[in-house]
């Protein structure tokens, strides 16, 4: 088990990145476009890389079969929170000043974001509850499309001429939100063993969405071709970074 101060620590910086990331937009309000999206490869390909190699080989190994509707649920539930619930939502979706114009539709996005960051934050939370080694890669993870996320909300707001004080607020909630699912591990220390398995199934699932259905689209879209092979870069990173982390830190994920 990981010291709660630790799984807190982790999730703090998590959210501090989602703030930075709307700073870099609201302090100079124009950023190069390829920025985000090799950001974003980056992000993808890390992911992907994690949760198929590690999230959800670990869930299995620790609920058995029941794991695979836990981690479609999770998969679901991200999906129905940003295609559903608060309308139709996507990274970069900023760019497009066509739709991204109306303070309804800003908020829509927000709301959608909100809910993603929580579960960023309850992944970090649940992975190093369950094994340091695999919560840092989560960390890591995250990390890597908080930035990117920062800069989206920042930037609907910018493009739905929010005031500068209710960006800041947004902005300042999403790393909240973050925050606000790390502080479940004091929830998790109390239940189950198996009810943690539960939860980084769902997680893994969560993970899988944010890899495979917001980040790679928005690549895809790109005419940028040097975008795919940061998100191949991104897989590597992946394990080059397990493999570092096992060497330097003496610990084994399996």
């Amino acid at each position: 088990m990981t010291d709660i101060t630790i799984i807190l620590f982790f999730g703090f910086i998590a959210a501090f990145a989602e703030i930075i990331g709307a700073a870099i937009v609201l302090l100079r309000q124009r950023w190069p476009r390829k920025f985000q999206e090799y950001l974003l490869a980056l992000g993808a390909g890390f992911i992907l890389a994690l949760v198929f190699s590690e999230l959800i080989p670990r869930s299995f190994d620790a609920i058995g079969a029941i794991a695979a509707v836990f981690i479609i649920l999770g998969y679901a539930v991200i999906h129905l929170f940003e295609h559903t619930i608060v309308g139709h939502l996507h990274f970069g979706e900023e760019t497009h000043h066509d739709v991204m114009v109306s303070k309804i539709a800003s908020l829509s996005a927000y709301a959608g974001l909100f809910v993603h960051a929580f579960f960023d934050g309850l992944s970090i939370s649940v992975g190093m509850h369950f094994n340091y080694l695999v919560g840092l890669l989560i960390f890591i993870a995250v990390l890597l499309h908080k930035i990117p996320e920062g800069m989206t909300i920042a930037s609907i707001m910018l493009s739905a001429d929010h005031t500068k004080k209710f960006r800041l607020w947004a902005s300042y909630s999403l790393g909240a939100a973050t925050m606000l699912g790390a502080c479940m591990i004091f929830i998790l220390t109390n239940v189950d063993v198996r009810i943690t398995g539960i939860a980084f199934a769902f997680s893994a699932g969560t993970g899988a969405y944010v890899g495979a259905t917001d980040l790679v689209p928005e690549i895809n879209k790109s005419e940028n071709r040097l975008a795919p092979i940061i998100v191949l870069i991104g897989m590597l990173l992946f394990y080059g970074t397990l493999r570092g982390l096992e060497i330097v830190a003496g610990i084994h994920t399996h």
